[in-house]
């Protein structure tokens, strides 16, 4: 185990930030109202007394914004995790399928499925991630059956009291990083970084987000309204949900 150099870190995050802010930016140019129309639920609109296209175009667009980004900043920490732990344990980016990070601390192999945060997956999911966990520690076995292995489901935030799953240990936030890193405050150190020219990269999504505001607006109205500017919701409904003939 090395001590961690933390201006090699924030280094890291200040080269590396710009990757997110690009993949968020091509995904919110690459968005297309048709399919983001069909992802979402036309009655529920209708249930909350929507009455305009601006408010249901920012209600789909939002919402994938925010489940995208998710995605991508999930994928963008798990780098930075892996980063982290090279520079101490030697760790590296598992080989094995659905492995994340892999690395030796104190005689025991970690393997570790690294999640954005603590509520990321239902029970059928969790349960995959276990038999991951089974086949993994098997595979390892196969070249050294005395191996000391021991199964973690890292999450980048939050917090999970209980640690011990049983087949796996779960730990989030503090606890996360510093498993990792050793170092127990981690987890305020990065924040700093995170924010280099936040401001500066914001400002352009934010154009490219009005733009595809008034954009889809006027392309829903087009196609969604009737001459008097009312929502036409069968045609909606009928796009969404009927069957297509053909």
């Amino acid at each position: 185990m090395r001590q961690l150099n933390i201006k090699e870190v924030t280094q890291f995050v200040e080269d590396n930030i710009g990757i997110f802010h690009e993949k968020r930016l091509k995904s919110l140019d690459n968005l297309k109202l048709d399919k983001v129309l069909k992802r979402k639920n036309p009655y529920l609109f209708k249930a909350k007394d929507t009455t305009t296209s601006e408010q249901i175009v920012r209600g789909i667009v939002d919402a994938h914004i925010s489940s995208n980004e998710e995605t991508i900043f999930g994928d963008w920490l798990e780098g930075l995790a892996i980063f982290i732990n090279e520079k101490v344990f030697d760790g590296q980016k598992s080989g094995i399928p659905n492995i994340d990070l892999e690395f030796n601390n104190k005689g025991v192999r970690y393997i570790v499925t690294i999640k954005s945060g603590p509520n990321w997956g239902n029970s059928s999911q969790i349960s995959k991630m276990v038999t991951d966990f089974k086949t993994a520690k098997k595979t390892l076995r196969t070249s050294n059956s005395q191996l000391n292995i021991t199964a973690v489901n890292g999450c980048c935030y939050g917090k999970d009291n209980n640690p011990d799953k049983g087949d796996y240990f779960k730990y989030c936030g503090q606890e996360f990083w510093a498993f990792i890193s050793g170092v127990e405050n981690l987890y305020i150190d990065i924040i700093e970084p995170l924010g280099n020219k936040a401001k500066e990269q914001n400002k352009e999504f934010q154009k490219s987000y009005a733009q595809m505001i008034n954009r889809f607006t006027k392309e829903f109205s087009n196609t969604y309204c009737n001459d008097n500017g009312v929502i036409d919701w069968e045609k909606l409904v009928q796009f969404n949900s009927g069957i297509t003939k053909g």
